[in-house]
């Protein structure tokens, strides 16, 4: 029984990796995530995720970095940006999963007690629907202090933002004009 994980980075993964091998998954992480920025942290994001999954001894699938192509689809809605991302990426992972033949899918996001969950749920069973697979919608946010534990522990490299030049400005800039 396998499931796609779309991981969005290495610590978020840790908890639903582990779950979902309990439940007798066998988890083929999947990532893909044109929104980072920039280019230097998606590299050590990908990296991070990359190290862990050898060190489980895992294989990796690894999507396209298509950043303009995200730029392009949020840049005209950046106050709903975060649900047209949750598209995106969920919507390359359902297609990914129709391609290698695995029937389900489910994403490391839903770990994170930043994201909307509501959005993910829409975005997750609406890529199902199209590409002809399930989504295992999960709430695991009860995990997302054992990640934080975890990728410590595991000297894993951890973000200090959800990867898009929007979070990374509301992150960074607490005010207008910025300070020097």
């Amino acid at each position: 029984m396998k499931i796609l994980l779309h991981t969005c980075c290495a610590p978020c993964m840790t908890y639903p990796m582990k779950v979902l091998s309990e439940r007798g998954y066998q988890v083929v992480p999947y990532f893909y995530n044109p929104n980072v920025h920039p280019h230097r942290e998606y590299q050590k994001r990908y990296s991070a995720v990359s190290d862990y999954c050898r060190g489980q001894g895992v294989d990796l699938q690894v999507g396209p970095y298509e950043m303009e192509q995200f730029l392009l689809e949020v840049s005209s809605r950046v106050d709903t940006r975060c649900e047209r991302c949750f598209q995106i990426r969920l919507e390359r992972a359902a297609r990914q999963a129709s391609i290698l033949g695995i029937g389900e899918f489910t994403t490391t996001l839903l770990v994170s007690p930043y994201q909307d969950q509501r959005l993910i749920r829409s975005a997750g069973e609406s890529a199902a629907i199209e590409h002809g697979v399930l989504f295992l919608f999960e709430d695991m946010r009860e995990g997302y202090q054992e990640t934080v534990s975890r990728s410590r522990e595991l000297d894993i490299y951890r973000q200090s933002y959800c990867g898009c030049v929007y979070s990374e400005k509301e992150r960074y800039q607490k005010g207008d004009p910025p300070r020097t």
